[in-house]
This record gives structure tokens, sequence and C-alpha cells, in this order.
């Protein structure tokens, strides 16, 4: 893409193997990928969501901050289209958008209907028309970050963010992105549980 990149990983605690797979990419072990800056956090104990992400903007240092969850539902492909609106100068805050556009998996009723309640909730009481309010793809201008004061320990992150960017007037933008969702069996996280996010800061 041309842009200078750096990668900070959080491992909330993880048990799967995860710390290990880090520590082999943070000695250099990328076969078959360009150089980039990586750095590598790990929570002593479990967290959460908004914990990490927390922690991760602690640590990046791009002007532009993309949060990504490491749950391989996202395609890293698009990227460049979650980029442009804030490249372009027209956006300071981009929301993916898993349903219109792109293929994606389909999975759960119950499930979405629930995050279409959340994200019609959440358009109510901050007077936005998003149509994917609980996605895992957000990108902010460090600038508008800065000014947002986050609290949340859980999954709350997303409301939260959500409800502050509106209430700060930024401009937000969705972006249609790929969304390759998984079942319970493949690993999927209900609300209730954590899982680590993955942070490109360009």
């Amino acid at each position: 893409m041309g842009l200078e990149k750096e990668m900070v990983v959080i491992d909330d605690c993880s048990s799967d193997g995860t710390r290990e797979v880090l520590q082999k990419l943070d000695q250099g072990e990328r076969p078959g990928r360009g150089p980039a800056k990586l750095k590598v956090v790990r929570h002593e104990r479990n967290k959460g969501k908004g914990a990490a992400i927390r922690t991760g903007l602690q640590h990046a240092t791009g002007q532009i901050v993309l949060v990504q969850d490491a749950d391989l539902e996202y395609d890293p492909h698009d990227y460049s289209k979650l980029l442009e609106p804030i490249l372009n100068g027209r956006a300071d805050v981009v929301f993916g958008n898993r349903f219109h556009g792109r293929p994606h998996r389909v999975l759960y009723f119950w499930h979405d209907l629930g995050n279409r309640f959340l994200t019609t909730l959440s358009n109510i009481l901050s007077d936005l028309n998003l149509s994917d309010m609980e996605v895992g793809y957000k990108v902010f201008r460090r600038s508008a970050l800065e000014k947002i004061d986050l609290r949340s320990e859980q999954f709350g992150f997303e409301p939260e963010i959500t409800m502050k960017v509106a209430r700060l007037g930024l401009r937000i933008y969705e972006v249609p992105i790929a969304y390759h969702g998984r079942t319970y069996a493949e690993g999927k996280k209900s609300p209730g549980r954590t899982e680590s996010p993955l942070f490109t800061g360009c």
C-alpha cells in the first residue's frame, strides 16, 4: 500500500498457543512476508477486549489506527478499502460492514437479530445510521482517538466508541468488508467471552 506499517498484537493471556506463535514472529520468523515493525504485548491475566484495545492504543504510534479482532473472520485484504476514506480526507472514523455488498458466511439467525437490535439501539441513542455497530473492523485517525477516554473492559468497547465518536461529531464512514464467520464449534466467541484483538497502526 506504500505506507509504513506497524503491527501491535495484544495477547490477552491466551492459552491456545498464541504466545509461542508471537514469540516466533517477534524474532523475525515471518516466511514469505515483507518487513514490518511488530510489537507484542502480553497481559498476565485475561482482561477482556476493551482492556486489550486500550493497551494496544498505548503502544501504537501510527497516525491511523486499525483495530482488528484476531479471530480469522476478517480479511486483511480489505485494509486498503477501510483506509481509503481517511487517506482521501473524507473520514475520521471508518467502520467495516459485514452484511452489505461483500460475500459473507450465512450463520446464526438469533446472533444476527441480536446484532441488528444492538445496532438499532445504538443508532437511536447516537442518531447515526450505522449498519453494523458491533463489527470487529474499526479505523481511526489518531487525532480523533486522542479526544476519547475509553473505559470498557469487555465487549462494551463497541457501543462505547460508537457513542463517543458520535458525540464528538466525527466524520464516520462504513465500508463493505468480506466476513468469514465461524460456528461455535469452530471457536466463535459469544459476547460474554473474550478474544485477543490485533492492531495495525499505519
